[in-house]
Formats: structure tokens, sequence, C-alpha cells
């Protein structure tokens, strides 16, 4: 008889939910918090995540993505883990950086690449516009939790707020990062949606050293303090055991 677990942590994220210190990792890798979180409830972890990915990417995942569908049927519990991309400053809008992948031939698309860099560094401390303004990301956050919620009732469901960075590719600027935090714990409140606090673990890591030295990233001690909040948060009243 197999001991493998048959339940389902369904987990929608950015590239915080599989990168770490040193870059991009399997979504088997055992460190990263998903699986930190899975392991520790006895589930099986379905990890859909990619850079970049805000809370439309999530929505357009659920909806799109037949993989969604196949793992619906054994979960026990999910985790929203976007809207980190949403808060942060976006001078020019999301698609121009998506379609600069299509550029031909390379050398264009290298110069653009910078182009788009420096553009970013530049009037990142501006704030505006963001990635997906507050109101859009809350949108998208109740139409993915409304989905999960419909098929998986008994399932406990937990949000992320959004972390923060120390990123020169974005001037070290955050300015979004609290209204997006605004946005997402009053719709967390009114759906009774418990949300896990990023930033106090984001400032604690960062200021020890120990993240990956883009500013972004995750260390492996970092991944274990968000789990063991995760984790909190999907046992509260009513959630897994």
């Amino acid at each position: 008889m197999s001991d493998s677990p048959t339940g389902t942590l369904l987990v929608l994220s950015d590239s915080l939910g599989f990168y770490g210190p040193e870059g991009a990792l399997p979504t088997s890798d055992p460190r990263i918090w998903p699986n930190l979180v899975a392991a520790e409830l006895g589930l099986r972890c379905e990890l859909f995540a990619r850079v970049g990915w805000t809370t439309r990417d999530g929505w357009w995942c659920v909806t799109q993505d037949p993989r969604v569908w196949a793992a619906v049927p054994t979960v026990e519990a999910a985790v929203l883990a976007l809207g980190g991309m949403d808060s942060l400053p976006s001078p020019l809008p999301t698609a121009v950086r998506e379609q600069i992948r299509y550029l031909r031939p390379a050398a264009l698309r290298a110069r653009a690449r910078d182009g788009y860099a420096t553009i970013q560094k530049v009037f990142s401390p501006v704030g505006w516009p963001m990635a997906l303004p507050p109101k859009v990301t809350v949108d998208y956050l109740g139409k993915t939790y409304d989905s999960i919620h419909s098929l998986r009732p008994d399932a406990p469901v937990a949000v992320l707020e959004p972390p923060t960075h120390r990123a020169l590719a974005y001037s070290f600027a955050h300015p979004g990062w609290a209204r997006t935090r605004r946005a997402i714990r009053g719709w967390s409140d009114d759906a009774g949606v418990p949300a896990v606090p990023l930033r106090d673990l984001c400032e604690w890591s960062f200021d020890l050293g120990i993240n990956n030295i883009d500013g972004i990233h995750w260390s492996f001690e970092m991944h274990e303090q968000v789990a063991q909040r995760v984790l909190r948060a999907l046992r509260g009243e009513g959630g897994v055991r």
C-alpha cells in the first residue's frame, strides 16, 4: 500500500514560492515554503507559479490551466500567495515587459531589456503606475477565492500579504506596498480569509543579509518562517489539523 499523501495543498504564487537564495528551484524541492507547509499537513503540494505573476495571472491559471482542474477534487487547503508583484512600481505597462521576449534579433531584444530596466530603476520611486491597482488586485483575489471555495467549501484558504524587497532594480523603492496591503487586508477581513503578514519577516531576513543578492527572493530560513505563519493561518479555527 502506498504511503503517498492523497490530499492536496494548492498554492498559487509568484517566484517567491520557488526561488531560494541562489535562484530558481524545482517545485519538488523540500526547502521551499509550499512544500514545508504541505509536508507538515501530510498533503501533496500542487504549486502553480511563475516569475512575475500577479493576482491576474493566478486567476488566469485557475480558469485556464487543466492541471488546476485536475487538482481541485483533492484540495484540502489552499494558499493565495499573490499580490507582491501587484504592489511593485511599473513605470511601463506590464504588457511591454512581456512582449520584449518576442523581439528579434537577439541584439534588439537585449537592448530593449536594458532600456526597460533603466526606466524601471529611474521611475520606480514615483510609485505610479503600479503593476496592478489595489482595487484590481482584490477583484482577482476575490474571484480566485470564490472559484476554489465554491468547489471545495470545507478547504481552508489563506492569503499572503504583500512582501517587500531591497532591490536595486526598483531603486529600493516600494511606495505602493501600503496601499496593496490595506486592500488585501480589507478583502481578507470581509471574506473571513486569514491574512499572513510578511513585511516584518522580509525586513528581518534582509537585515541579516541571508536572502538572495537580487534583493527580492528569500533564504531558506525565510522560507521556514513563512511556512510556520502559513501553517498557523490554515490551522486556525475550523482549519486543517
